[in-house]
């Protein structure tokens, strides 16, 4: 690996900046302390900030020279709601929450490149450092495009990376296209009428109809859209009655769908609510259908997927730059790509042999109690960081 021999040698500083923002982690639009340590950190780097996009986010701002060209680089900030089960020094002092995903990683990574963009400015034009709140369900990219985020730091592109569990340290993997999926929400109410268990006849059971309702929606899958096209039905939550001798008088269906593209998403949406509708209407109840779309589909750019993986390939090599086999995971990003060319990637995170000895019990994969960040992929990050923005900001286009 090319690694940038100063970054190296700032590991450790940066290692507690992260092991730092890992025991104290912070919920969508709560990441006060986190947007002020890092605020402070870039500050005693003399980095310009601009602080409140999206409530909490926190944008650095590295110039040099004279041109007008300028690139975007964005960490992810935001903590999950659960419960760490580590038992290390630098584990969650706060109970229900915990950075289960690598946030605290991301962060530092980009936190490493700013300060030796800062320090070194090996480069004509502007590095946006963009470290954005919310990423675990607020839409925090979103929100901080409504604040004014390309309106106020114009960019070319924005580029984007997240730590892998199970690839390698010291691979990458990428893809154009779509690489993750839409995350969607939906809730269905089945309205009928309560009874006495031992008397149906007299009530108008919601229960069988949820049954038949929650069968039904796998057609869509196998029967309505096409096999080649991608799509994730899942009913997840299922609440109905309280006693076991009455008939409840309504059921509730609860769950998520995922898609590569909108228009298999149309066409999911309209056949769930057909076939809602249709079946409550079959059985003489009353449907009430809520459909709520999150996070759209992350597509990469080709021309932004392809300058970042030569460029990956020459910090680690063309064979460790692998290809991104897509998830239906949904990932926020796909916000700035639907308005700014640019590219999401994956550094690998190892097999979790780096946790120290108290680590919880279970693998080291994302939203797992038993996560932590590999503080080895930080000086790699970072070199990735600078070594795109240099490369971006270096070349005419």
């Amino acid at each position: 690996m090319n690694l940038i021999e100063p970054i190296l040698a700032d590991a450790a500083l940066v290692t507690t900046l992260r092991r730092d923002i890992h025991a104290h982690p912070e919920l969508c639009f709560e990441e006060v302390r986190t947007a002020d340590l890092i605020a402070k950190a870039l500050g005693d780097w003399g980095i310009p900030i601009h602080r409140g996009l999206g409530k909490t986010g926190v944008v650095g701002i590295v110039k040099n020279g004279s041109s007008s060209r300028a690139v975007g680089l964005r960490a992810d900030i935001d903590a999950l709601p659960m419960t760490e089960h580590n038992h290390f020094p630098h584990r969650s002092q706060h109970h229900g929450k915990m950075h289960a995903c690598g946030h605290d990683g991301h962060t530092a990574m980009l936190l490493a490149a700013a300060k030796h963009l800062a320090k070194h400015r090996n480069f004509d034009g502007t590095v946006y450092l963009i470290f954005q709140p919310a990423e675990e369900g607020g839409g925090g990219a979103h929100a901080m495009m409504k604040d004014g985020l390309f309106e106020k730091f114009p960019m070319e592109a924005i580029f984007g990376a997240h730590n892998w569990p199970g690839m390698a340290v010291g691979q990458f993997a990428l893809r154009s296209g779509p690489v993750f999926a839409s995350s969607n929400e939906f809730r269905i109410t089945i309205r009928g009428k309560g009874a006495h268990a031992a008397m149906p006849n007299n009530g108008i059971d919601p229960v069988p109809v949820a049954c038949q309702m929650v069968q039904a929606f796998q057609t869509i899958v196998t029967r309505n859209k096409r096999p080649l096209d991608t799509a994730v039905i899942s009913v997840t939550m299922i609440h109905a009655g309280e006693a076991t001798n009455v008939i409840p008088d309504s059921c509730e269906l609860q769950g998520t769908v995922r898609t590569f593209t909108t228009e298999v998403l149309d066409l999911v949406e309209q056949r769930m609510q057909t076939i809602a509708e249709a079946t409550c209407a079959a059985f003489e109840t009353r449907c009430e259908f809520a459909f709520k779309r999150n996070y759209p589909p992350t597509i990469n750019h080709s021309a932004e997927t392809e300058f970042a993986r030569a460029l990956l390939g020459e910090v680690v090599g063309p064979e460790n730059v692998l290809d991104f086999e897509p998830t239906m995971g949904a990932e926020d990003f796909s916000f700035y790509l639907q308005q700014k060319p640019g590219c999401y990637f994956l550094i690998g995170n190892g097999d979790g042999a780096h946790r120290e000895g108290g680590h919880g019990l279970g693998p080291c994969m994302l939203h797992n109690p038993s996560y932590d960040f590999n503080d080895e992929l930080i000086p790699l990050g970072a070199t990735a960081w600078v070594r795109l923005a240099e490369r971006w900001l270096g070349t005419a286009r």
